[in-house]
């Protein structure tokens, strides 16, 4: 079940709720510095009766952007995985969440995680133990080697696995996202993911309910806008690379959440029906274990584990996407982003030759391997780990 609470708002009651009135009326007064000749100064003594009607005016005209005045962190705790990611592809937000990568998957006896994955991830945990020793032992600490099996094990557990979070965003942003989820329960109860996902986002709006957070003015969604992480026939998408870009390609739900860090570049996911799933790497030159971890993943297929391939659309500008590519062209980034973004680097390349487009010399300096090669990229934490900066590791 998933928990809320106010971590921190100036605008909190004594009862932990927020305190929506005085929100409002602080947004009020705002509103009216746009024409008012002596600003806030004067508006912040005007009368309640003047502000309250300036509250109305914005609320019904659709001008809300000063209730993005109002911030709040909430503590979310029990979240579904997935549902954190929904959040987390709409841009106006900051969130500390608790590492998968990193973290051991643990579980409680009300846990949505079945036995069979914690069976499955503990099995495969002393799996890549094993091989990650075997290959690369002379390279990593026995910690290192621990957190990159558990990278790679927790793949087979749950996109709806529970985390937490530190979510903060503004008055207006978290009624505008109520607004998308009671559109998508509505809309998106036709298959069991959604059916899944939407009891989540139920679970999340009554605990902003609880909170005193949700206002009707402003759950309106006049402009009949939607969740921006689902979108639909993405494979037939046309692929561009110039100023801006545009790609699609296949890559595990894991692999989203890391890519979801880039706010400046847009996400879209479509889920598939062929149940394709991530190979990690390290397994693919022993068919054994190959065939084993394929079998394995495939046994939980219906919790919709998050080593399973979805198809991508992203989507984004030049300089943000060399600005990706500083960050997860590293051999300390997870594995599968840095492959998928050492491969769109390349696409872009060919494209950009292709065509003529003056950027060709430029995104040149980026093709020599990892971003401690890069013209401009300064490395303070140097690695010495020649695959790595090469892009050849497999772990």
């Amino acid at each position: 079940m998933i928990k809320i609470d106010i971590a921190k708002s100036y605008y909190e009651t004594l009862d932990k709720k927020l305190d929506l009135e005085k929100c409002l009326m602080l947004s009020g007064k705002f509103a009216g510095v746009c024409y008012d000749l002596e600003g806030y100064n004067k508006l912040k003594d005007e009368s309640e009766e003047k502000t309250k009607k300036r509250i109305t005016l914005t609320k019904d005209n659709g001008h809300h952007s000063v209730y993005d005045h109002i911030y709040m962190s909430l503590n979310i705790t029990n979240i579904p995985k997935i549902l954190a990611m929904v959040l987390n592809n709409e841009k106006e937000y900051t969130t500390s969440e608790k590492s998968a990568r990193y973290t051991p998957i643990k579980v409680s006896d009300d846990s949505i995680i079945s036995k069979k994955e914690i069976e499955l991830y503990e099995k495969w945990l002393k799996i890549f133990e094993f091989k990650i020793k075997e290959v690369y032992k002379e390279v990593f600490s026995d910690s290192k080697i621990t957190k990159l099996a558990q990278e790679n094990a927790r793949y087979l557990i749950t996109v709806f696995m529970p985390t937490t979070m530190i979510y903060t965003t503004s008055l207006r942003q978290i009624n505008y996202i109520v607004s998308w989820f009671k559109k998508y329960i509505k809309e998106h109860a036709n298959n069991d993911f959604s059916r899944k996902l939407s009891k989540y986002m139920q679970e999340f709006i009554d605990e902003l309910e609880k909170l005193n957070i949700l206002d009707d003015g402003l759950l309106k969604n006049e402009k009949n806008r939607s969740i921006s992480l689902f979108g639909s026939n993405l494979k037939v998408k046309e692929e561009y690379f110039g100023d801006v870009y545009a790609t699609v390609y296949e890559g595990s739900f894991a692999m989203l959440a890391q890519a979801q860090r880039h706010r400046t570049i847009d996400y879209k996911i479509e889920i598939n029906d062929n149940h394709k799933f991530f190979i990690p790497p390290i397994l693919l030159d022993d068919n054994t274990l190959k065939n084993e971890w394929l079998k394995d993943i495939k046994s939980v297929k219906d919790v919709y584990p998050c080593g399973q391939l979805i198809t991508i659309f992203e989507r984004g500008t030049y300089e943000n996407f060399i600005l990706k590519c500083k960050e997860r062209l590293c051999s300390c980034a997870q594995l599968e982003i840095m492959n998928q973004t050492k491969n769109t680097l390349h696409k872009y390349s060919v494209a950009l030759e292709k065509n003529n487009n003056p950027l060709k010399d430029d995104i040149k300096s980026y093709l020599k391997g990892a971003r401690c090669t890069f013209k401009d990229f300064v490395c303070y934490n140097k690695c010495n780990f020649k695959d790595g900066i090469n892009l050849k590791n497999k772990i």
